[in-house]
């Protein structure tokens, strides 16, 4: 299984972390280790090497089927199911690894960093650029997001990839975070949701 992170897929988050990649004409990807997958409403731990922790609210998609140099046409045929995600990110460890040009992976790989839902199916959810989530925490809602609103589309991110890895069955994608981002705590209370349903909760440690 592999796990994908989009980068800068919404532009007001873009201009939320002031323009630091402006060029968004492709689609920025990453990658998380596969320990970094968090599911079924486990804890989520701080690593002791960041102070400041923050969450990133995202649509996450599943690979339901083996797919190479997929054109975006296509790409729909590669997917049914759909979660809200968190992208925990190392936010002072990522500025201090990108202001020394090197690679994303100790600041948004770790163990736990991506945490998933409970999927749900595009048949009963609705089209997949037209959904709504949000992230509540403690009660109060603090990030919401229109796919709408995405830069790259899911077909785009789905058919950009896979000219670059193949796509395999359980595969998914993190599309990208809107604006909002902001740290998380110990004893914080996390809840998902996808057009009103809550598809995620958790807490973190």
């Amino acid at each position: 299984m592999k796990i994908f992170g989009i980068g800068m897929n919404y532009v007001e988050h873009n201009k939320e972390l002031h323009g630091t990649l402006l060029n968004i004409e492709e689609p920025v990807v990453f990658t998380k280790a596969d320990s970094s997958l968090l599911t079924g409403g486990k804890p989520f731990f701080i690593p002791a090497y960041t102070q400041q922790c923050d969450y990133e609210t995202e649509l996450v998609v599943r690979i339901n089927h083996l797919g190479r140099s997929i054109p975006e046409r296509f790409a729909h045929r590669y997917y049914d199911e759909v979660s809200v995600g968190i992208d925990f990110t190392a936010r002072d460890m990522q500025k201090s690894l990108r202001e020394k040009g090197l690679p994303w992976d100790l600041c948004k790989g770790f163990d736990g960093s991506a945490v998933v839902g409970e999927w749900q199916s595009l048949k009963t959810i609705g089209e997949v650029q037209n959904l709504h989530f949000q992230l509540d925490i403690n009660g109060e809602t603090v990030q919401s997001g229109f796919t709408g609103d995405m830069v790259h589309s899911v077909d785009k991110l789905v058919s950009f990839i896979s000219q670059f890895f193949t796509l395999k069955t359980g595969d998914i994608i993190f599309t990208g975070t809107p604006v909002g981002v902001g740290p998380v705590h110990i004893d914080d209370h996390l809840e998902g949701y996808l057009e009103g349903k809550k598809v995620l909760e958790f807490n973190v440690k």
